[in-house]
């Protein structure tokens, strides 16, 4: 008979006697080791405790610590709308020492990164990583001012992705870029100037983003900056960490009444003279008599904004190896300085229709009167100072008011300063703001010197009255000529004509201020006629403009001391003549030719940028009436310098364009906005690579015989300019209780 099977049940093994006393010991001794664990922390926490709780609060603080978050700079614009100065957001890299050494793993990776991504020296890299005095630092900064994309990749090359499966990533990546430690991005803002060098003197640049000493940039400064923000973190009484972010205060816009493509015109025609001949001085401003604002200011050498140190656009490879420390400091305050508000200098015959009008608000002559030139007057009381006409041994004859101008008489101007005397003289020149600043928004306006009652004798008054022996800026002899030509209305000069908040919403607006009236309409209305026919007839004609009626007037001012043959050579002037809508003055020091007294020069600069400025700004021909713009024959020495390409015009971006309004480089060659040539199709043209093919040439904008009409000095006797000790005042922030045009009853 068959049996059912059935599993057979392990017998239960029992712990016997031996087992269970191992059990008991086994846990005694972890009881133990327990008790004695607890013991000690219980004496580290009484003895030590708040010394290591401030180590680890420390640490864990490095996440909220105190951390600036800089403003952003307010922009420059121009009166069209244009960036002059701008602030782009740039990162400087962080890298945390003590993080990174805290594992050995870290080191590696995290050095490969920075040097594989971003650039970096690997051994200033380790060098901080390994130093005694950075090796624990939490806070090295390894470079300064990268880009967002800079920042991205690095970004990009260092985080896990959230879906690591998707992402193609081996363990080995993954594991290196987790173990990228200690790096970090700390927020900047990098000062971006669009035109480079153009109105580099008027704009100026910022050394740091709080700190500018030149240009617009140093006189509004403390609108611009802003205020920093600042983040940082503490701990309350419970040990939570609290955080406090304040936000930082973006700083305000300025608009300025510069025009850049004005500008641009401007310094295209002093670029052409000082490539053909050169001076050691070459100042351009050009000014709306009507309101005081300065359209356009070149004012000395030229230098890139972006790179505001280097003194190649200026000195020679050569010659900057040569220069000393103390040298190189001169030179480059040299090139920073701006030549039309900073130096003061004898203007010569441009004075004269500004003396002229003084003398006829006075009273002291009449339209009608006339003046015998005979070649000379003498003075002293022996005759021994013979003060000579331009034209001696020759002469003018019986002169008119509009002839003593035209023909730049020195002895006509003597018996005018004569009849003023020394008294009414100073007082019409301080009427005339000589002497005295004219509070233009710009840092480190000089001021000139002019005669005292003291110091005046009848040859010092002579030789005033024809420019000589007093000194002048450029914006003070502009300035003053302007009210001789709108009526007789003094404005100060300036350039900001509105601030704007980060929106750009406005904030304040600045109106014309009108300081005083210096003549009468009628007086200025003969001035204008004066230096009108010194246009048409007289010393000035070089500078005529087809199609526009202009005035002028030209300066020959033999420099201190006498004889030495070194001049400076001017000319003032303004179009149309009924109602001027600009006034240009120009100014050559010491020009390089053998034979320096010829006013020919700053005519030529003049006539060329006038030719082209008046139709920028939309000025119509007043003596001609079909509409069309006639051509001016330029000074031939221009040929082969001017870099403006025939057909070319300047937008109202300051752009290069051409008849079709296509952008173009300096070369006429068709381009895109990024300076890509194109095709006349408007294609791109490639290389054998297929490459595009960028513009080279992107850039902004010898002895002649003189005309023998001189305005200078011919006569070594003739007495210097007093010494000027007056300092630059370098903030130049005057306050003026002038009237604006409305209230003026102007408007």
């Amino acid at each position: 008979m068959a049996t059912t099977g059935k599993k057979r049940r392990k017998p239960t093994r029992k712990i016997n006697l031996v087992m269970r006393k191992k059990l008991v010991m086994l846990f005694c001794a972890v009881l133990l080791a327990l008790v004695a664990l607890t013991a000690r922390i219980t004496y580290i926490n009484a003895t030590s405790g708040s010394k290591y709780k401030k180590q680890v609060l420390s640490q864990a603080q490095q996440r909220y610590e105190n951390r600036v978050l800089p403003a952003r700079r307010g922009d420059i614009y121009d009166r069209n709308g244009n960036l002059l100065a701008t602030s782009n957001k740039v990162y400087n890299v962080i890298l945390d020492c003590k993080a990174v050494n805290e594992q050995e793993e870290y080191t590696e990776p995290t050095v490969r990164a920075l040097v594989d991504v971003l650039g970096l020296d690997e051994k200033e890299i380790r060098s901080r990583l390994s130093a005694e005095d950075t090796k624990n630092s939490q806070y090295q900064i390894l470079k300064k001012q990268i880009s967002m994309d800079e920042k991205k990749a690095f970004e990009e090359a260092t985080e896990i992705p959230e879906d690591v499966e998707e992402s193609g990533l081996t363990k080995a990546e993954i594991k290196e870029r987790n173990n990228v430690k200690g790096v970090w991005f700390e927020e900047d803002y990098l000062r971006i100037y669009p035109f480079n060098e153009s109105a580099c003197d008027t704009i100026g640049f910022t050394l740091s983003r709080d700190v500018a000493d030149i240009g617009l940039e140093s006189y509004y400064n403390s609108t611009l900056m802003g205020a920093d923000g600042r983040q940082y973190g503490y701990f309350n009484n419970n040990a939570d960490v609290e955080q406090t972010i304040i936000e930082p205060v973006n700083g305000r816009s300025i608009e300025t009444s510069l025009d850049i493509g004005a500008q641009q015109i401007v310094e295209k025609y002093v670029n052409a003279f000082n490539e053909k001949m050169g001076a050691k001085h070459v100042g351009v401003i050009v000014e709306d008599p009507s309101t005081g604002e300065i359209i356009a200011m070149d004012g000395g050498d030229r230098y890139d904004l972006n790179n505001p140190r280097d003194l190649s656009g200026v000195y020679s490879k050569e010659e900057i190896k040569a220069m000393n420390d103390e040298q190189t400091v001169e030179a480059l305050n040299g090139m920073w300085s701006n030549y039309c508000v900073t130096d003061a200098f004898e203007p010569g015959s441009v004075v004269k229709p500004i003396v002229m009008a003084g003398a006829l608000e006075k009273g002291k002559i009449s339209e009608s009167d006339t003046f015998l030139c005979d070649g000379l007057e003498i003075f002293g009381a022996n005759g021994e100072t013979p003060i000579k006409c331009a034209v001696y041994p020759d002469a003018h004859g019986t002169e008119t008011l509009g002839e003593v101008i035209a023909n730049s008489c020195n002895d006509g101007m003597m018996q005018i300063g004569a009849k003023m005397g020394s008294e009414q003289f100073i007082k019409a020149q301080s009427l005339f703001n000589f002497g005295a600043r004219t509070g233009i928004d710009l840092p480190n306006e000089g001021s000139g010197i002019i005669h005292t009652e003291d110091t005046m004798g009848e040859t010092e008054l002579a030789c005033s009255a024809f420019g000589q022996g007093y000194t002048c800026t450029m914006i003070q002899e502009i300035n003053a000529l302007c009210s001789v030509i709108n009526g007789g209305y003094y404005y100060q000069p300036h350039l900001v004509t509105k601030i704007k908040d980060a929106n750009g919403g406005i904030v304040k607006t600045f109106s014309p201020t009108l300081l005083k009236q210096t003549i009468s309409s009628n007086i200025s209305a003969d001035i204008r006629s004066y230096m009108e026919l010194s246009v048409q007839q007289g010393t000035s004609h070089y500078s005529k403009v087809q199609g526009y009626s202009s005035g002028g007037k030209t300066g020959t001012a033999e420099k201190f001391p006498r004889g030495n043959g070194k001049y400076l050579v001017s000319f003032i002037g303004f179009a149309p003549v009924e109602e001027p809508e600009v006034v240009i003055y120009v100014v050559v020091d010491e020009p390089n030719a053998e034979d320096q007294a010829t006013s020919r020069y700053p005519q030529y600069i003049a006539q060329g940028i006038l030719s082209e400025l008046l139709p920028y700004l939309n000025i119509a021909p007043d003596e001609i009436t079909d509409g069309t713009v006639p051509q001016t024959e330029l000074w031939e020495g221009f040929a082969g310098y001017l870099k403006n390409p025939v057909g070319s015009n300047v937008d109202e971006n300051g752009n290069l364009v051409d008849d079709k309004g296509n952008l173009i480089d300096w070369d006429g060659n068709r381009i895109d906005e990024n300076g890509y040539l194109l095709n006349e199709d408007g294609s791109y043209q490639v290389n054998e690579n297929g490459e595009y093919i960028k513009s080279e040439n992107l850039g902004s904008y010898g002895n002649t015989e003189g005309d023998g009409i001189l305005d200078g000095v011919s006569n070594a006797g003739a007495p210097g300019p007093l010494e000027d000790d007056s300092e630059p005042v370098e903030g130049n922030d005057m306050e003026s209780e002038g009237l604006t045009n409305e209230e003026a009853g102007l408007e």
